[in-house]
């Protein structure tokens, strides 16, 4: 059962949303690093490759009146836009769009991914989920600002990062970002929904990190 982006008030009055974050790309660019990272605070040199989707959850005290409930989901990079997207996609209100720096293909194929995004989700006013392009493992090439400022531009990016899952760098500032372009979206088109409680697998042992609300940092 998926639950999408809802809104629940408690007893102390606290604010709680749940979003459901994409994160796509090709094989081996580092996605499930990047979640580790992000969700764990480790890192590996030696996961397996991610077999259909998996989940995380990432839990963020975003002020002292709203916690914002991160539903990660891990898309294998062997769907390849296939038909089964359509399904992990759906009521997604947010991406982001990995690419492995040292590997110029996956770069190549980040706007498939982009169009496949797009083509099998939409936010409840018809418009594009905000996507954020990572490139990823920083720490072995770099990527020209300028190209990839015009590249997001030109395609409908929210904003790009250069990460790197092993040095821990730049991937709660990409999350930050992505963050604040949904609250932007929800806070303009709101939609009434019941709250529910969390039933999807792997989410009972999922660690619960909390982020201050840090203004957005440039890369």
């Amino acid at each position: 059962m998926y639950l999408p982006a809802q809104v629940s008030q408690s007893v102390s009055n606290c604010r709680e949303l749940l979003f459901k974050v994409l994160v796509i790309g090709d094989l081996g660019v580092g996605k499930t690093s990047i979640i580790k990272r992000y969700v764990h605070h480790i890192f590996s040199q030696h996961y397996r490759a991610t077999i259909g989707v998996d989940f995380a959850l990432k839990v963020l005290q975003w002020d002292r009146d709203t916690v914002i409930r991160l539903q990660l989901w891990d898309i294998a990079g062997q769907e390849r836009y296939g038909n089964m997207t359509r399904v992990y996609y759906r009521e997604a209100v947010g991406a982001l769009v990995v690419f492995d720096s040292t590997r110029a293909s996956t770069f190549d194929a980040v706007l498939k991914w982009k169009d496949d995004l797009d083509s099998k989700v939409t936010l409840n006013h018809g418009r594009p989920v905000p996507a954020v392009l990572l490139a990823n493992k920083a720490d072995q090439a770099a990527c020209t600002q300028t190209r990839l400022d015009a590249f997001c531009r030109d395609n409908g990016f929210v904003g790009w990062f250069q990460t790197s899952a092993k040095e821990n760098s730049n991937i709660e500032e990409a999350a930050h970002c992505l963050v604040e372009h949904i609250l932007s979206n929800e806070e303009s088109h709101p939609t009434e929904r019941e709250p529910a409680a969390l039933v999807l697998s792997g989410y009972a042992n999922a660690t619960k990190e909390h982020l201050g609300c840090l203004s957005c940092p440039k890369r």
